[in-house]
């Protein structure tokens, strides 16, 4: 059964509740100025800072700091928020020192939510997002413009060092890595090469170039044991023919020449032939020997592919190093520096003061109409033949036995007391 179907029903309900609805409006009034004055205004100050590209092209000099703007920009700000670097802001520039009773978590904490770093991404190329921010934006809202002002600038420039640092740290770090692992294949090499040596003086294995050499050695070694025989052939001829044709006594002196000649020949052959089985022993290997060597200069192979493709990316990373290190890569530079707000950013105190009025009658309202739908009495001849059917013959208002009052309270009393109803007819 509802109270309130028509204007008269909801102007009595506002005659008989005028009261509650009275407390109700002023106490929130009360409670809305109160909160207005207590209102702490807020200022706004923003940095703008451009993520400029490479001034050198990547075809040209490709720099070794990899992965998007946009990942390197969520790494700086998590760095930037985290509750060490926060404190050190709060400290340097005396934030909520109007506060005492603050703890340090609670200003980190409210500091992290006054700060916040928005990105804008670049124009894509294609139909590919590669991840690039061209404009990132540092809001600060603090009590004062200028340690609105100050936050944002300080977040900006602790944002540009950062990004600074970071792909130099990245750039050097690639550098070391590769510097160091060329150094120890270089040191590997020395050693393997330490290992052949130290096998072949082992296995009597002559080198490459010394087995080339000892080759050459023993075909010339050939070459003079066929002109020593050769020479042997022509001493001994003439020796025989000296026996024939000369005389006896001039037969026996060249014999004896002959016999000296033929014994310096067979002394130079037994040391030719001597050196020529020496060399033909080191030249000598076996199957186990040539094993290992093949192993060895595949090893050495390896290792030597391996410097050369580790080499060429150490000259790249020492390039990229040198980029960075010049500021010639990706930069950030300030766009628009924090400005000093001329007003503060929150609402008008009286617009508050308003809102809380005009909410504290809605809820007085809601109040009346609320303690209608618990007490639904019929109040008048029109409300009984609307609910039940029946015209009532008469009905009797209430008599206020009260003294009249003056002013104000004799106006309200009057506006407050329900007024009679017409006689209902048959």
């Amino acid at each position: 059964m509802g109270p309130i179907f028509s204007l008269a029903d909801f102007l009595d309900m506002l005659r008989r509740r005028a009261a509650v609805i009275l407390y109700v409006v002023v106490a929130g009034s009360i409670l809305s100025v109160w909160v207005a004055l207590n209102q702490q205004h807020m200022y706004h100050s923003a940095e703008v800072i451009q993520v400029t590209r490479p001034t050198i092209a990547d075809d040209l000099a490709k720099s070794t700091v990899e992965g998007s703007s946009a990942r390197r920009m969520q790494l700086i700000e998590q760095r930037l928020m985290a509750r060490g670097t926060l404190l050190d802001i709060i400290e340097k520039f005396s934030l909520y020192a109007d506060v005492p009773a603050l703890t340090p978590t609670e200003k980190v904490v409210m500091l992290r939510n006054a700060v916040s770093i928005t990105g804008v991404a670049a124009v894509r190329e294609g139909f590919a997002d590669d991840g690039t921010i061209s404009v990132l934006t540092i809001t600060a809202m603090m009590p004062t413009a200028e340690q609105a002002q100050q936050v944002a600038s300080e977040f900006g420039s602790r944002t540009i060092e950062l990004s600074v640092s970071s792909r130099i740290a990245q750039a050097r770090e690639t550098l070391s890595f590769f510097a160091e692992k060329e150094a120890a294949l270089a040191s590997q090499i020395t050693a393997l090469e330490d290992e052949i040596s130290t096998f072949h003086t082992a296995n009597d294995v002559a080198l490459p170039g010394t087995a080339e050499f000892r080759r050459n050695e023993v075909a010339t070694i050939n070459e003079s044991l066929l002109d020593i025989e050769r020479e042997k052939i022509l001493i001994r001829r003439s020796a025989d023919q000296a026996s024939a044709n000369e005389r006896p006594a001039t037969a026996r002196r060249m014999l004896a020449e002959a016999q000296e000649q033929l014994a310096t020949l067979d002394a130079q052959r037994d040391l030719l032939t001597q050196r020529k089985k020496e060399l033909e022993a080191a030249l000598q290997t076996t199957p186990e020997v040539q094993r290992q060597l093949g192993v060895y200069t595949r090893q050495m192979q390896s290792l030597q592919g391996e410097l050369e493709v580790v080499s060429t990316r150490r000259n790249e990373a020492e390039v990229g190093f040198r980029l960075e290190t010049s500021r010639q890569g990706e930069r950030l530079t300030v766009l628009e520096p924090a400005g000093l707000a001329d007003y503060p950013s929150t609402s008008a105190r009286k617009n508050k003061a308003l809102m809380g009025g005009m909410a504290s009658i809605l809820a007085g309202l809601a109040l009346a109409f609320v303690l209608e739908l618990r007490a639904p009495v019929l109040r008048s001849a029109a409300q009984m033949e609307r609910e039940t059917g029946l015209a009532p013959v008469a009905s009797i208002p209430v008599l206020d036995t009260r003294p009249p009052g003056r002013g104000l309270s004799r106006f309200l009393r009057s506006w407050l007391r329900p007024r009679p109803q017409k006689m209902a007819r048959r």
